[in-house]
Formats: structure tokens, C-alpha cells, sequence
């Protein structure tokens, strides 16, 4: 289970303010493109998951992830999630010809658990690229061993702007963070949506 508590920044303004007060602490930016898959009858969505394949950096690294059951409540999220690094081109394979994900069953745990698990045969046909957005992601070692996750999302349809942070203890993450901002003079607001169901949803939340 991963426990996020997620922030929403109502701007590029909050988000650049925010960036600057957490300058001190910065670890490493990523560049990341996600694409989403399921099948051809949505035999994934229809349990409440999604197979993501992320690439980082052009291609410097490739994560697989398939993600269920997310619930997102008063700014913290949950879901159930299974990830593995695979190699990129594999990746961008996948990417191209979705029905190449039975392929990769042979040497991806995770794809192999997608086929046995909701009843995809990896034939022609039996995956689809949903699509996906880029994300522009500032990594932050911050307090109290904390690391914060600043995201700038780049949607077809517009650009979203987040405070992420993992953690086993979220209402004293959110606690920490909330005071943070305010004492910064940020705006924000909780999270409502998961980037996925933004992206499906085909606009920004008002």
C-alpha cells in the first residue's frame, strides 16, 4: 500500500513560490513520461487498476507499475501499488505495439501478473494504449526525513501543479506541510483526483 498526502497548487505562480522556499533541500529533477494501458474491454479499469509505464530522462530508466483500488480523502492518498524497473526499450516496445506487454511477461513479473490476473491472452489486440502526459518532477530532502515530491503535470488539455509526499505517517506529514505553507504565504488546496483519473477525465479540475 502507498500512502501519499497530496497537495494541489492553484497555479504556476504557488508553484514557482514554492520551488524557491524549497531550494535549500532540493535532491534531483526528473523528467518522466507516463503511458496507461488496459485491455480492449477495460478488463483492468473495471477492477479499479491501471498498468503505467513510466520512462525517466529520455529514457534513462523505465518503471512498471500496476496500480489498484486508489482512494484519495482530505488530501491523503492510498492505493495498492506493484512496481519494477524494466529495461527501456522494452518499455518504448510496449509502448508501440501494446500487445508486446505478453512478450514481456517472460521477463517482467509484473506484466506476467497483469495476463494471469485478469484474463488477458497477449494476443494481438488484447492491450491498448490509453496515453498518457508528461511530468516535470523536483525531488526534495526535507524535514524530519521527509522527501516532497514538487510536480509540474503537462496534460493536452493544460498544466496541474502538486506537493507529493510518501509517507507510513500522513496526517502528521500533512500537518508539517500544511504549516509550511501557510507560513510561506502559499496557497493550496487538497488533492481530489489522481493524476490518472485527471488525464481520463480530459480537463483540469476547476
Amino acid at each position: 500500500m502507498e500512502i501519499e498526502v497530496k497537495l494541489r497548487l492553484p497555479d504556476a505562480a504557488a508553484h514557482r513560490h514554492l520551488s524557491d522556499a524549497l531550494a535549500p533541500h532540493h535532491l534531483r529533477t526528473h523528467l518522466q513520461e507516463n503511458l496507461f494501458f488496459d485491455g480492449p474491454a477495460g478488463e483492468l479499469s473495471s477492477r479499479l487498476a491501471v498498468l503505467r509505464i513510466r520512462f525517466y530522462d529520455a529514457d534513462a530508466r523505465c518503471v512498471v507499475s500496476l496500480k489498484a483500488k486508489c482512494r484519495l480523502v482530505g488530501g491523503v492518498s492510498r492505493v495498492e501499488e506493484d512496481e519494477e524497473d524494466i529495461d527501456p526499450s522494452l518499455g518504448r516496445a510496449c509502448a508501440a505495439e501494446p500487445w508486446r506487454i505478453a512478450d514481456a511477461a517472460g521477463s517482467s513479473r509484473i506484466m506476467k501478473r497483469v495476463l494471469e490476473e485478469f484474463g488477458l491472452d497477449g494476443k494481438v489486440g488484447s492491450f491498448v494504449c490509453l496515453g498518457g502526459f508528461r511530468n516535470v518532477r523536483a525531488v526534495y530532502g526535507w524535514n524530519e526525513g521527509l522527501t516532497l515530491e514538487l510536480d509540474e503535470t503537462q496534460y493536452d488539455f493544460g498544466t496541474s501543479f502538486e506537493l507529493e509526499c510518501e509517507t507510513t505517517d500522513p496526517e502528521r506529514a500533512k500537518e508539517l506541510l500544511e504549516r509550511f505553507l501557510k507560513d510561506n504565504g502559499i496557497p493550496y488546496s487538497y488533492s481530489e483526483a489522481s493524476k490518472f483519473a485527471v488525464f481520463r477525465a480530459g480537463k483540469l479540475l476547476p
